[in-house]
């Protein structure tokens, strides 16, 4: 199926997806309401299609590029799920790179995440990116299952088990002790959390699109933030102005942006809502800034 671009559709539309996908809209009522824009020949059936991801377009660095090598890992996480799996990814060439945590949306490691963790290994890095629903088989192979498993989830569990996988890359020996984390809507706000809890732990953090901490915590905060934010994100965007107010009262390094015209999820290049413009560069600022604030492979 050819890709559609956000353009092509009613931006209720594009709404209606988003409600569907944080849970706000159960599957049945997201159908009834694609039912309205079913029209000139377009069925509900097709918009589905249409709005549903697929991980043939995702894949930017395939998994035998010989730049990298991946591994399939399993580590522990003593307050969380107690053992959890994830995809390790790091240059052919090298011995000691600096390192990032990679955090997935609300359905688990997919497709699209993994291509994430070898696209920052093809850039010079030690990612790894863990699935949060191995304590319930793991990602199942399609989002819709995903997310449902993730719902049944402990997010204070989830949360441990990304705090374990950051200690993990900071004393890996294939790491220079230099870790970030870039996370994308649910991940986007568990880089907030991490950061919090790993203060000393976390040299940068970047989150796309991620719920915003409160006010309160934000004097906790040590680690150098670079924000990523859509405009027509009106749920995210509606915490932004008091998140960026609360670090420049704190003195807090950190840089945001908001890229005009385009959809939450606008990086995941699986779906409609991705915008080819806004997602290069705000991945090419995510490179700059993690090599600025992580340092060079050794």
């Amino acid at each position: 199926m050819e890709r559609k671009s956000a353009s092509e559709f009613d931006q209720k539309v594009l709404d209606l997806y988003d409600d569907y996908a944080h849970g706000r809209l159960n599957r049945r009522d997201y159908i009834k309401q694609l039912g309205a824009f079913a029209v000139g020949g377009l069925t509900v059936e097709g918009l589905l299609a249409s709005l549903s991801p697929n991980y043939s377009w995702a894949e930017q660095v395939k998994p035998d590029d010989p730049r990298i090598k991946t591994e399939r890992i399993t580590y522990d996480s003593p307050d969380g799920a107690g053992k959890m799996k994830g995809l390790l990814a790091w240059p052919a060439k090298g011995d000691k790179f600096p390192a990032v945590l990679v955090i997935h949306e609300n359905r688990g490691l997919n497709p699209y995440i993994e291509d994430v963790a070898r696209r920052l290994a093809a850039q010079g890095f030690l990612a790894l990116a863990p699935d949060a629903l191995t304590p319930l088989g793991g990602y199942p192979g399609n989002d819709d299952e995903g997310r449902t498993m993730q719902r049944k989830r402990e997010p204070e569990k989830m949360k441990e088990d990304f705090v374990a996988a950051a200690k993990l890359l900071d004393k890996h020996d294939k790491s220079t002790g230099k870790v970030g984390v870039v996370g994308f809507c649910f991940g986007g706000g568990m880089v907030y959390q991490v950061a919090l809890e790993l203060p000393d732990v976390i040299d940068a953090g970047v989150p796309y699109y991620g719920r915003q901490p409160d006010a309160a915590e934000v004097p906790k905060l040590k680690t150098p933030l670079q924000i990523h934010n859509a405009s027509l994100d009106r749920r995210i965007m509606a915490g932004a102005p008091e998140l960026e107010a609360a670090l420049k009262k704190n003195d807090k390094p950190f840089e945001a942006y908001v890229y005009e015209g385009a959809n939450h999820g606008f990086h995941n290049d699986t779906t409609p809502r991705y915008d080819e413009k806004s997602a290069e560069l705000a991945w090419k600022r995510t490179i700059d800034f993690f090599k600025k604030q992580l340092g060079e492979q050794s």
